[in-house]
């Protein structure tokens, strides 16, 4: 292998004139001894019936690989079959350009050029094509060339749990378990000449992620998602019509970008407590709640008006139960909506005010995402976020409020972490400024900003934007919900599929 120079590897579609020199190259050699070539004839066929799905391998002008492949329909193959009844005894009669799986019938790599991981590239190439034409999934019967070894020791089950775990290499089947290939059943008498694997075979299957039932109505989904910020600046407002011409400022500025949603911050109506001042703090916050039943109404409005999702940030409000609770909405641009509690209060919270902590957690589905809210403090507990991951969360917003720079930190880490443990988007928006005429309101510091996972489809930092800190200023950052898919399943890691739930679990109590 030292000696081999190679200047240019490519793939490209596999051509007829290619024949002759696949022919030359290649034969497919079982042990009893029998050379098999693949046919001007068959290739011919193949070329004509599903020209995207042969494919050649080219080094320095040389072809040194091939991959056939025809697709059949997945009721057809989720069985027990054999390499004669899923090929049509080699006719290809099988293939089915309405069917849904995407089917290997072949991969050979020219000796001289093995383990240069020229193979993997097909498999690449595979993976795209199916996702490209909106397949299933990959399948193939595949060889386990090494279990003639071990047939007297192992079943073919406890053969394959050992090349999964390592224990044994096989060169077929370690190689496609690498490929994210996971064995669905194993299969007899696949291949009929095939002694090395005691005519043995492994039902191969990859699952296309992106894969959707077609139907007449199809629409694909959305995949990118902009969200905007409002870093909120206090400041003294008379009245709530006062308050509202600046929200609705935001809310159009926002959609003028065509943003999906728009996040407010945790209590960034308190202004509004300077009314009540001499009334003490804990009847100024049960005045100040007394406007959030209107609120809510205006920003329902203001989400059909705009064409926006709104996330309300979050404001005090007193139940049917007579407690004082910090809660906030989700306003959908179709006029729904939902209310979000903060679970955890802080210690200041029920000193100053006699908050009670909410008991409801849960995650909302949208026209673009699945999502889930934790007001401040709640995000510093992972049990809360991850619940929500477990249900398909995508985004988490988080509105908050902190007076400190080491008390937005907290937020701020921990919001990360989030992102990061549960494989999900981050938003987080907070109030800036101050309010001299606000008891327990005095001083607020904040920096917006978007988190994400830290793998190599993200920003190498996990920032996907921050807004100037302590600046009245407007975020807009779009969010991919594709690559969350990716990470899931092909993340360098992934703390959402590793979890040992033989171990432990996080639930709710009843």
């Amino acid at each position: 292998m030292d000696s081999l120079k190679i200047n240019k590897v490519q793939l490209r579609n596999l051509q007829i004139e290619d024949y002759e020199q696949l022919a030359q190259s290649f034969t497919r050699v079982y042990t009893d001894g029998s050379d098999v070539f693949w046919t001007h004839k068959q290739i011919e066929k193949l070329i004509r019936i599903f020209p995207e799905g042969q494919i050649v391998t080219v080094v320095d002008e040389k072809i040194v690989g091939c991959a056939l492949s025809i697709i059949v329909n997945y009721d057809d193959v989720k069985n027990d079959h054999t390499y004669a009844q899923v090929t049509g005894k080699e006719t290809f009669n099988t293939h089915n350009p309405k069917g849904n799986i995407l089917y290997g019938i072949e991969v050979f790599i020219h000796p001289q050029y093995r383990g240069l991981r020229l193979a993997r590239r097909m498999y690449e190439y595979r993976k795209e094509l199916c996702e490209t034409l909106n397949l299933k999934a990959i399948m193939f019967g595949g060889r386990i060339p090494n279990y003639y070894k071990y047939a007297d020791q192992l079943r073919p089950k406890e053969y394959i749990d050992k090349v999964k775990q390592k224990e044994i290499f096989d060169p077929v089947l370690t190689f496609q378990l690498s490929n994210d290939f996971h064995v669905r059943k194993v299969m007899r008498n696949y291949l009929p000449n095939d002694e090395e694997s005691k005519h043995y075979a492994c039902l191969l299957q990859w699952d296309n992620i992106y894969y959707q039932e077609p139907t007449e109505e199809y629409i694909a989904p959305k995949t990118t998602v902009r969200v905007g910020l409002v870093q909120w600046q206090m400041r003294s407002y008379q009245t709530l019509d006062d308050l509202f011409e600046q929200v609705e400022f935001f809310v159009d500025a926002v959609s003028d970008y065509k943003s999906d949603f728009i996040l407010f911050p945790e209590y960034f109506n308190a202004p509004l407590m300077a009314k009540f001042n001499n009334e003490g703090e804990s009847q100024a916050i049960r005045g100040l709640a007394a406007y959030t039943e209107e609120i809510r109404e205006r920003f329902v409005k203001l989400a059909i008006s705009y064409n926006i999702n709104i996330i309300t940030g979050s404001m005090p409000l007193i139940k049917e139960d007579g407690l004082l609770y910090n809660v906030g909405f989700l306003c959908r641009r179709d006029g729904s909506f939902e209310m979000y509690e903060k679970l955890h209060v802080t210690p200041d919270e029920i000193k100053s005010w006699g908050l009670s902590g909410g008991k409801a957690l849960q995650t909302f589905d949208t026209d673009c995402a699945k999502i889930g809210v934790l007001i401040c403090y709640d995000v510093e507990f992972p049990e809360l976020s991850r619940i929500m991951a477990d249900q398909g969360m995508q985004i988490l917003f988080v509105p908050f409020l902190t007076d400190t720079q080491n008390a937005y930190s907290r937020v701020k880490v921990c919001a990360h972490a989030r992102a990061i443990e549960n494989e999900c988007f981050v938003v987080i928006a907070g109030s800036v400024g101050n309010l001299p005429r606000v008891h327990n309101m005095d001083i607020q510091y904040a920096q917006s900003g978007v988190f994400t996972p830290c793998d190599f489809a993200f920003p190498t930092d996990g920032k996907r934007a921050e807004a100037t800190p302590n600046t009245e200023m407007i975020l807009v950052s779009d969010v991919d919900l594709d690559l969350l898919n990716e990470l899931h399943t092909y993340g360098s890691v992934r703390n959402l599929k590793d979890r040992r739930n033989d171990l432990y679990e996080v639930r709710m109590k009843k």
